[in-house]
């Protein structure tokens, strides 16, 4: 177990996602906050699910993810559960881009304007990334990844 996963979910209450993601993961989901080591079955998933200020302000975290169980099918599969967007970041290294997961599997490049706070990073001022906004052609980060500007991609036979 080696994977972390950190997600947003658009507007959705943190006791909704528990069992969602069990569902979407096939997975026993355990909270962080009640999860002991010790006594965790080796396929759970231990999570941690809040709310902060800004858009998609439901944060899941997910620790200790088993091996071979795949991100983009599970987000696709979480979003699907929930009917609701879900987002993460993308392989740019930018911290304004990140990948807009959709109830139907689909998966597309976003910005965000990005605040720190001392509740974290806030996202505001969603956009698409494509080559009609100058800050995504060129010699931009956006084209060093797999997720091309005005791309939509299927979530990897997640949907």
């Amino acid at each position: 177990m080696t994977e972390l996963w950190n997600w947003r979910i658009d507007q959705v209450r943190p006791v909704e996602v528990y069992p969602a993601l069990a569902d979407a993961l096939g997975r026993v989901v355990m909270p962080l906050a009640v999860a002991d080591p010790a006594r965790l079955p080796t396929y759970a998933v231990v999570c941690d699910v809040w709310q902060a200020p800004g858009e998609f302000a439901t944060i899941v975290d997910c620790y200790g993810v088993p091996d071979g169980l795949p991100e983009l099918p599970s987000i696709a599969a979480l979003a699907r559960q929930l009917d609701r967007n879900c987002l993460l970041r993308d392989d740019t290294l930018d911290e304004t881009r990140h990948l807009l997961v959709a109830p139907d599997g689909s998966i597309r490049p976003v910005h965000f304007d990005v605040r720190e706070t001392d509740d974290g990073e806030v996202l505001s001022d969603r956009r698409l990334c494509t080559e009609a906004d100058p800050r995504c052609r060129g010699w931009s980060r956006c084209h060093r990844s797999r997720w091309a500007p005005d791309s939509v991609n299927p979530a990897l036979a997640a949907a």
